[in-house]
């Protein structure tokens, strides 16, 4: 069974949170872009252009062969390597937060693929996001009320009493 993570890694845990709930949301956001990308290319036969003969935005039908007939910026293909740049940057949010809150490997297991399966990311960065600041809220709360029992009886300890010591003594400089 894995460690508890340590009190003083609880603001970096806080800052890995945050870029996992941000990369989450844009990773999440660019799968939904390319399964309807992919729905478009592969069920109709189109591919999104920018510019180019059709004008701003537009749909070039594929060849026979299966080849974009567009000459704009294939913006289908900016999607999908988008989307590939997107998820490793996810998948390194989603790493940092596993190893900083040291849990068990099947759990990044599970955050990976909310990179590969549609909606999955929006739901895994709200529960991750509440059982984070749950368990960091938890452990300060118990950590503080251990902390103020720990003083408490320092207070009454005999090893942290003065010790009187004879100041007739000449400093030795």
């Amino acid at each position: 069974m894995p460690s508890a993570p340590k009190l003083a890694s609880f603001p970096a845990i806080r800052g890995a949170l945050r870029f996992y709930q941000i990369c989450s949301i844009i990773t999440g956001t660019m799968l939904l872009l390319l399964c309807a990308e992919m729905l478009i290319k592969y069920g109709l036969g189109y591919e999104l252009f920018l510019g180019g003969s059709g004008g701003f935005l537009w749909f070039a039908p594929l060849d026979a062969f299966g080849e974009s007939t567009g000459d704009g910026l294939n913006l289908s293909l900016g999607i999908l390597v988008a989307h590939g740049w997107f998820y490793v940057v996810y998948l390194f949010s989603c790493f940092r937060v596993w190893s900083l809150m040291r849990w068990q490997f099947m759990r990044f297991l599970l955050l990976a693929s909310g990179g590969i399966i549609p909606f999955l990311s929006f739901f895994l960065e709200a529960r991750v996001a509440r059982d984070v600041k749950r368990y960091l809220a938890e452990r300060e709360a118990a950590d503080a009320a251990g902390e103020g029992q720990s003083h408490r009886l320092a207070a009454h300890s005999t090893l942290t009493e003065t010790i009187p010591t004879d100041s007739t003594e000449r400093p030795l400089l």
